[in-house]
């Protein structure tokens, strides 16, 4: 039988033994409620409007400040909503990964033109039950 080199006995020893000032198997450290107070402190609406109002800080369809859609359904929808300053509807270029937005999420890109101009505006499309009627600056919203 080959044995543990000795430079792992201390490590496999501090493993193994048990402290002596255990608790007791079962022993409540702390009641359910004060762990899921100190978890989240606030409702999960009230921690995205957070985020939202923070992200505000940022130029609208950017990375810091995506288009919150649902799925890739609510881009394809927004951008058929999309209007370039003279109501014309832009050209919409291939679909990018651009990183992980303000939410925390993976956010895409697209290449939106009108005319000579070329913007890139980012969707996050983690975001099942909003919906956004607000344009990136130089666009405007239809109905």
């Amino acid at each position: 039988m080959r044995r543990l080199p000795v430079l792992f006995a201390p490590a496999i020893a501090a493993f193994i033994a048990v402290p002596a000032a255990a608790q007791e198997l079962g022993a409540r450290t702390q009641s359910p409620e004060s762990m899921a107070a100190e978890m989240r402190r606030s409702s999960p609406e009230q921690e995205i409007a957070e985020i939202a109002a923070a992200a505000d800080a940022h130029p609208f369809g950017t990375v810091q400040n995506p288009i919150r859609v649902g799925g890739p359904e609510g881009e394809h929808a927004y951008l058929g909503h999309l209007r370039c300053p003279d109501g014309s509807q832009p050209r919409i270029g291939g679909r990018s990964t651009a990183g992980v937005g303000a939410y925390g999420s993976i956010v895409g890109a697209y290449e939106v033109s009108c005319g000579g101009a070329t913007a890139r505006i980012a969707f996050d499309m983690y975001h099942e039950e909003h919906v956004e009627t607000r344009a990136p600056a130089g666009f405007s919203y239809a109905p």
